[in-house]
């Protein structure tokens, strides 16, 4: 059986991706509203939105929060 710490850290990892991604979210949307959208592609893939940047780093975060990070210091 499993110590209840051994899962603390693959948690923690979910927590802050998730809290990551809300903040990717918030921010695109406060910069869209402002006039100022953070706007990237990556091949045939263009990411316009906050929801298009909140569902990228949710599916594959390790890809696309630092492409969020470079796209948004523009």
């Amino acid at each position: 059986m499993h110590s209840p710490s051994s899962a603390a850290g693959p948690f923690a990892l979910l927590v802050v991706a998730v809290g990551t991604d809300a903040w990717v979210y918030l921010d695109a949307r406060r910069r869209a509203a402002a006039g100022d959208p953070v706007e990237a592609s990556l091949g045939s893939i263009a990411l316009e939105s906050p929801t298009a940047w909140f569902m990228g780093c949710l599916v594959l975060w390790v890809l696309f929060f630092p492409m969020y990070l470079v796209a948004r210091s523009r």
